[in-house]
């Protein structure tokens, strides 16, 4: 049988350099290196390619033999490590040098120009603003760290703090250099996005519907799917591609730094990084608009996924001056396309009740494609945002779907009516249970007043076992509907009467899982009382203010019997949630519950008591901080012994303010409260 082209090829070869020394092995190794990570740079970024695939994957498999052959000359950026490597168990978590921070949103003109607007007034200004104006791409944002112009780190973006080290994943990715060019900085911070461009995202839902395997719902999930592959063989077989669109932070270089957004794209492209050739500077917030719009007009005939305009100041000097707000820089927004859109038929209208006896009615429709995900529902929210859209049973509709937000009807398109369209409203008696629904006065949502609802037991008990809550691991959704379907547990109590024989006892339950839920059921004995608190369902208790009520009262007990007014005078309690924990708490059968779930032997970890400069020290913050977010601030009063509070009062020691301070940095200097800059705080700290 005659063997391929390229393996011939291969094997003439080896044959030709089976004799070579080490010495000539590593001249050979070093311009194969250079000359595929040259073709590399043609071909992927400035897409001009010189040489053909087949010529490509030869020289790429000599490289390959020649480094087996001499394996003390291999090398961590070599063009032979894209190909993937040993899969990792886990991924290691990275902690940015600076956070990469997100984005604030404009979603039309006018927001648009009311940032413009902003910018001039904090600048004190009325000269327009030069604006860099990029596509934002569908993607993963990555941060890509190189030291002395070679590959060291890739991280996700995680939560701009912390992400993920997907290093040998981001390898991979041809478009990213391994070694950059020209003037190297001793160590660089590429900011970026991986993305995957339209027919490779179709290519490969071919390939897995061909494998019967699930398909992804569009290119960004593909990606982010691709990123987080253990295996990063996986990953290298996905085409993966890359724009890079900043810096971090970035170590010496030969000349000046770059003084703008520009000048940073600029020197980017020297380095050897794609950088998008659709970037535009703009001189007037009417050229910004004039970008926005032909951006939204070539969307569809571009080659990879663009949700909106990314819109920076292109000053440095001015974007040192806006500073950021909270997690967002003043100095850039994301201009973002209307929220797509699609007509589809609302075939049935069915009504949800959740723990609380909410009853949601969400539309049954035809499953319609929108922005790469399959919709078959849509929430309606209530009766009176169906009566207000004049919402019907067989209606053609418009739905929108925005980023990970449930779909929901926009509006319907009356000139399709019939006139065989039904008109629906929310039943008076729960579907459920039968029992009575009620709307209160103030509300717009109906609710189930059935005390032994199965629906609200479903949803109640599967709030009180999840994660945040008593946290037992595998107890999820489909176990807890299977347990309260087969009459095991009709109130939460009943969980820790669950046994080993129980469980196994219901269908796909095998001896090892029954064996993990009972040791997990177990290990919840043992939470603090805030989580405790929370895992109670009460209603309007998130939290944040279940750990308010345990910073107030200290137990349980005082908690159960305090009255209605000093459960108002808590910070971050007003008067509605008041009045519902004070109900819940004076509700016998709640009462009895409780007990029931003290006497399985549910105790409270004492709360760890953290000291140190600020112990005893209650602190409010107002307004926005130069350089720290407020839950950063927070955070750091907390671990060093402080108390954060929502509101001042006569017991506040401090108040940590920003700029834009409000009412609470005039009622701190009416009560004479010392009042702290952000510099003056980090001294004390």
């Amino acid at each position: 049988m005659m063997l391929p082209f390229k393996y011939l090829a291969i094997i003439r070869f080896i044959s030709e350099n089976k004799d070579m020394t080490e010495k000539e092995a590593k001249q050979k190794i070093e311009k194969l290196r250079r000359d595929l990570e040259y073709h590399n740079h043609r071909y992927y970024v400035l897409d001009d390619p010189e040489v053909s695939d087949a010529q490509y994957d030869r020289m790429l498999k000599e490289l390959e033999t020649l480094e087996n052959q001499f394996p003390d000359l291999k090398n961590e950026t070599s063009p032979t490590q894209r190909m993937g490597g040993k899969p990792l168990e886990k991924f290691e978590k990275y902690t940015h040098r600076h956070p990469m921070l997100s984005l604030a949103n404009a979603f039309s003109e006018e927001e648009f120009f009311e940032f413009d607007a902003r910018i001039k007034r904090f600048l004190k200004t009325e000269s327009d603003i030069e604006y860099v104006c990029e596509f934002k791409m569908d993607g993963l944002a990555i941060e890509i760290i190189y030291e002395d112009g070679k590959f060291f780190k890739a991280a996700t973006r995680g939560d701009g703090v912390t992400g993920e080290d997907v290093s040998q994943n981001i390898k991979t990715v041809r478009a990213i250099p391994l070694e950059l060019q020209g003037s190297i900085p001793k160590r660089l911070e590429v900011r970026g996005e991986v993305f995957m461009n339209k027919a490779s995202f179709e290519n490969l839902n071919k390939m897995r519907q061909k494998n019967e395997e699930s398909l992804f719902a569009n290119p960004r999930n593909a990606a982010a799917g691709s990123i987080r592959q253990l295996d990063s063989k996986i990953t290298a077989e996905r085409r993966l591609d890359f724009f890079s669109y900043g810096m971090g932070g970035m170590g010496e270089i030969e000349g000046e730094k770059p003084k703008s957004q520009w000048e940073t794209l600029e020197l980017l492209k020297k380095l050897g990084m794609k950088v998008n050739t659709g970037t535009k500077k703009c001189k007037t917030p009417k050229e910004v608009i004039t970008f926005y719009q032909k951006a939204l007009e070539k969307r569809e005939s571009l080659p990879y996924e663009i949700d909106g305009v990314v819109i920076k100041v292109n000053d440095f000097k001015l974007q040192d001056r806006l500073g950021t707000v909270a997690k967002s820089p003043r100095w850039a927004v994301a201009f973002k396309f209307p929220a797509l859109e699609e007509t589809t038929v609302i075939e049935s209208i069915h009504v949800q009740v959740g723990r609380t006896g909410a009853l949601t009615p969400v539309a049954h429709l035809k499953p319609v494609n929108v922005g790469g995900v399959t919709v078959s529902r849509a929430t309606l929210h209530n009766q009176d945002e169906i009566d207000k859209k004049d919402i019907r049973i067989g209606d053609t509709v418009f739905i929108r779907r925005a980023g990970d937000v449930i779909p929901e009807v926009v509006k319907v398109v009356t000139s399709k009516r019939t006139g065989h369209e039904k008109k629906f409203k929310i039943p008076k008696l729960c579907p459920i249970c039968k029992s009575d629904v009620v709307q209160e006065e103030d509300e717009a949502i109906s609710r189930c007043v059935g005390i032994d609802c199965p629906a609200q037991l479903k949803e109640g008990i599967i709030h009180f076992v999840s994660k945040n809550a008593m946290d037992m691991e595998g107890l999820g959704r489909k176990i807890v509907e299977q347990l309260v379907n087969e009459k095991l547990i009709s109130k939460m109590s009943d969980i820790y009467d669950l046994t080993q024989e129980k469980i196994m006892g219901m269908e796909r339950q095998a001896e090892k899982s029954a064996q993990n839920l009972i040791a997990a059921i177990a290990q919840s004995k043992k939470v603090s009382l805030e989580r405790f608190v929370y895992a109670l369902g009460i209603r309007h208790v998130g939290e944040s203010t279940a750990k308010s009520l345990v910073e107030a009262f200290g137990s349980l007990e005082n908690i159960s019997k305090v009255s209605l007014e000093d459960l108002e005078n808590v910070s971050d309690i007003g008067n509605t949630v008041a009045k519902s924990i004070f109900s819940f708490f004076h509700d016998e059968k709640n009462k009895k519950e409780i007990q029931r779930l003290l006497s399985k032997g549910i105790h409270f970890l004492k709360p760890k008591q953290k000291s140190g400069k600020l112990s005893g020290k209650t602190f409010v913050l107002t307004g926005t901080l130069p350089t720290y977010s407020r839950s950063e601030a927070k955070k750091m009063i907390e671990d060093h012994g402080g108390k954060v509070s929502a509101a001042v009062s006569a017991k506040t020691d401090y108040v940590l303010a920003g700029q834009e301070a409000g009412s609470k940095l005039k009622k701190a200097k009416e009560l004479g409260i010392p009042i702290l800059s952000e510099v003056e705080f980090l001294k004390m700290v």
